[in-house]
């Protein structure tokens, strides 16, 4: 039996896409609810950058920008070295629905590591995106 390889989650927002669009793909979107600082070059090959006050960081490649449906980048995948090449991609689909946005984020490429980091990581990410979601709840809320 394999490890699981993918996160999935899936949110009904009372918000159009447009405004989760902006939440998910511009720096003052990203630094408030995902981080607590961002910068982001918004194209494929463009980079993020987040920062939170705890010190730690994240760089995410963004590899699908389809305004305003899909937004994906690949990022480090925690507890594994700074140097290690693997990475999980993370997508964020966008669908209008009668009441706002069903928003659905997956993040897949766990299955490529060993039992230790693979427990590390997916466990960590898993916990993560539910936090990391209700944040960006919240933010959409408050806007």
């Amino acid at each position: 039996m394999g490890f699981p390889d993918r996160i999935e989650r899936v949110l009904e927002l009372g918000h159009p896409p447009e405004k989760v669009w902006t939440a998910l793909t511009t720096a003052e979107g990203l630094g408030t609810w995902f981080g607590n600082e961002a910068t982001i070059d918004l194209r494929p090959g463009g980079v993020a950058r987040l920062t939170w006050t705890s010190g730690d960081t994240a760089e995410l490649t963004l590899e699908r920008v389809e305004e305003p449906t899909v937004f994906a980048f690949t990022w480090h995948i925690h507890g594994l070295p700074a140097d290690d090449p693997r990475r999980t991609y993370v997508e964020f689909s966008l669908e209008p629905t009668g009441t706002g946005t069903r928003l659905t984020v997956v993040e897949s490429g766990f299955a490529q590591l060993p039992p230790e980091a693979h427990d590390q990581a997916f466990g960590g990410n898993s916990t993560g995106w539910t936090h990391e979601l209700g944040e960006l709840v919240d933010y959409l809320d408050a806007a």
